[in-house]
């Protein structure tokens, strides 16, 4: 079947693509060098609509590539380029349409579509360049490596091959031209290590540095610079050096660290990073063709796979339904939010001073109950600003604004006069919290949003007693403020529309992904998480060694282990949440006796890192008293997933959030829960947990699953 046959019938199959056009337009290239043709490739919208290569797309490049053939076989051209429309430059495969994909042959089509179309670039009778002008991921990234040379804007801001990160392979030619150009090395830093890391972007000098573009050029003039250095390519009088790839052990070395780096991520759970290794590895005797093969291959397996679809459905959650939080009021009914004041001076007041001040740019003021105590959360803030200015990220001028910004005060009458959001983020317990906002409420203004950082108290309590419980929301971060995008905003019994409006107002200026919760104990990612780590728990303390339980749920890629992540939220938290939850819930949550011993001790965790690895405290084991029911890893993963299930399936029925896509939207950007598990609904009903349970899927078929 040829190409456009190909293309024809998956583009039969996607009848809704944004359609990219590739329009070809000659310019006469300076120094008398001759005509060049050069594609842009536009889908009609501005830079806030990515351009994305659906079958109707690659068509519309692999037209333009037929014109441009002919011109430069009957000898009208020197060269051809490529670039995109103002910001962008492409952004690879349209997911939507891989979505819709129901069979491996239709999967197969689209591998093969997109190699069919980007070699002919490299089979031109001139040299060709790819001019990266703004975003470029995926095929974007990729159709440029099919060119001769290429060149790089300073200021691109997004720049990787994020398809491991999602469950594929760079499939149009980037698991095989990236190692063959740059070496297998940072090859796989960009394929894998990067993908992996949340999908880490490189920015247009690193793709210079690394020896994916040949030259760098600022972005005010970029095109104007690209054109005259490619007439100074074609010319002779540049000559453009490459390093020679090493393809004796370094080649091996370094599949063998991209595995390293999967297993540390992934152990082994989801499939992509392993084909993405393979290929490269493959990839050492510049066999190009091989290559696509079994690009191609992967990639047909992996589209027909349900961990893509959960990754796509993740994708989805975290840039759209992130956007429109469900069951968020008219944003019209926000009030302005002029001034912040802060309850509290320590770690987590400071690090939500800081986010404040950065995003909204208003004055912050922070309280606490003595001056040593605000003066060393102010100072935290002025440390910090002066690391951003030290880094480069903020200049003189605003480090000195941001720092005029921030003042703290022993008197709230003082401080939080003309505030028209206050904070809490003091010690989590309800006398404390009541009192505080007792004494706030008499001094903030009449219209003042009171907010408090609650991880899992009832806000309708904590607000009961005040003269306006209506403004009283539940405005929960997590852990490190700066770095987790989730902001769980909780609505108590009474609280009105203005107020929630505000509050997500407010969390959309912070740049952060807000989910509305029902005021219900430990709300959403505590909730899951406590009754995850409750049954870990369970199992040790009744009998299973820590090893063992611990080893269960590797299989899930988690981004770290239950006791680590125990160690980082800290086990007197923990053990707080859980008495909450076992006061809410006493059948399901219980209070583990070991982890009470461990938070008595002062211990900070189950582990000691004296040898640079984890190992198992010798004080903490000799705490620990055990049951003598020994439970399998695969026996342990089935009781834990069973748990998780049930809590997900009540707290459902209970509307803690609108649906299931709420609770793993939090979980994605909350507890860092990866992508090919779609956060955890998808995998409960991969894995037939779900309909064990609860006797039905979470998510209805075709939504982060194969369609039937």
């Amino acid at each position: 079947m040829s190409t456009a046959e190909l293309l024809k019938g998956a583009a039969e199959l996607f009848p809704d693509e944004v359609v990219t056009q590739a329009q070809v337009r000659h310019l006469e290239l300076p120094g008398g060098v001759g005509t060049f043709a050069l594609i842009t490739l536009d889908n009609g919208l501005d830079h806030t609509k990515p351009t994305t290569f659906g079958p109707q797309s690659l068509a519309n490049v692999d037209a333009a590539i037929d014109q441009v053939e002919a011109e430069a076989a009957e000898g009208k051209i020197v060269g051809v380029g490529v670039t995109g429309k103002p910001f962008i430059f492409a952004v690879g495969a349209d997911l939507k349409g891989v979505e819709l994909l129901k069979r491996h042959d239709d999967a197969l089509a689209i591998g093969k579509g997109g190699h069919d179309v980007f070699k002919r670039l490299a089979a031109l009778a001139v040299p060709t360049f790819a001019y990266y002008n703004g975003a470029a991921m995926g095929g974007g990234v990729e159709i440029g490596l099919h060119c001769s040379y290429r060149t790089v804007s300073a200021a691109l801001p997004a720049f990787s091959l994020p398809e491991v990160f999602l469950g594929l392979v760079p499939g149009w030619g980037g698991c095989t031209l990236l190692p063959n150009l740059i070496g297998a090395d940072r090859a796989v830093t960009v394929i894998i290590e990067n993908s992996l890391n949340q999908n880490r972007q490189l920015k247009g000098a690193q793709v210079y540095e690394l020896g994916i573009a040949d030259a760098l050029f600022e972005g005010a003039d970029f095109l104007e610079r690209s054109l005259l250095w490619t007439a100074s390519v074609l010319s002779g009088e540049l000559t453009v050096e490459r390093p020679e790839i090493d393809r004796g052990e370094a080649w091996d070395q370094a599949v063998a660290r991209g595995r390293f780096v999967a297993d540390s991520k992934v152990h082994g759970a989801a499939p992509a990073a392993y084909r993405a290794l393979d290929i490269i590895a493959a990839a050492k005797d510049g066999d190009l063709q091989a290559g696509y093969d079994a690009e191609d291959s992967a990639l047909a397996d992996l589209i027909m796979g349900g961990e893509l679809r959960s990754g796509i459905y993740a994708f989805d959650l975290v840039q759209r339904r992130a956007k429109r939080p469900a069951g968020a009021p008219d944003k019209s009914l926000a009030r302005p939010v002029t001034k912040v004041g802060v309850v509290g001076a320590g770690l987590m007041a400071s690090q939500l001073a800081l986010l404040f001040l950065r995003r909204l740019e208003v004055p912050v003021v922070l309280t606490d109950i003595d001056q040593e105590r605000i003066d060393k959360g102010v100072g935290y803030v002025h440390a910090e600003i002066d690391k951003l200015l030290g880094k480069g990220r903020i200049n003189q001028d605003k480090a000195n604004r941001y720092k005029g910004l921030v003042t703290g005060v022993l008197d709230k009458a003082d401080g939080f006069a003309d505030a028209d959001f206050v904070i809490e983020a003091v010690f989590e317990e309800m006398g404390v919290k009541q009192q505080v906002f007792a004494e706030v409420e008499v001094v903030a203004p009449a219209h003042a949003i009171l907010a408090t950082n609650t991880s899992s108290l009832s806000v309708s309590e904590m607000a009961s007693k005040l003269k306006n419980p209506e403004r009283v929301v539940g405005f929960h971060f997590f852990n490190p403020v700066a770095i987790l995008p989730l902001l769980e905003i909780v609505r108590g019994e009474r609280t009105d529309d203005a107020s929630l409006a505000t509050a997500f107002g407010v969390a959309k200026k912070l740049k952060k992904s807000a989910v509305l919760v029902k005021d219900a104990p430990a709300f959403v990612v505590n909730r899951i998480l406590t009754r995850f780590m409750g049954e870990i728990q369970n199992v040790i303390d009744e009998g299973t060694p820590v090893d063992v339980a611990e080893r269960a749920v590797e299989p899930l890629g988690l981004p770290m282990s239950p006791l680590v992540l125990l160690e980082l939220v800290g086990p007197a938290i923990g053990l707080h949440v859980s008495e909450t939850l076992n006061r809410a819930f006493p059948d399901r949550f219980t209070v583990s006796p070991n982890l009470a011993a461990v938070v008595k001790a002062g211990k900070r965790g189950f582990y000691v890192y004296d040898s640079g690895k984890p190992e198992l405290d010798p004080e903490v084991v000799a705490l620990l008293k055990q049951g003598d029911t020994v439970l399998t890893e695969e026996q342990t993963r089935a009781r834990v997933l069973d748990a998780v299930a049930r809590e997900i399936g009540l707290m459902l029925d209970e509307g803690v959030v609108a649906e299931a896509r709420d609770i793993d939207l939090c979980l994605l950007t909350g507890a860092g829960w990866p992508f090919h598990l779609g956060g955890v609904t998808p995998y409960l009903d991969r894995e037939g947990v779900s309909e064990r349970v609860n006797g039905k899927k979470f998510l209805e078929p075709g939504v982060a699953s194969v369609p039937a």
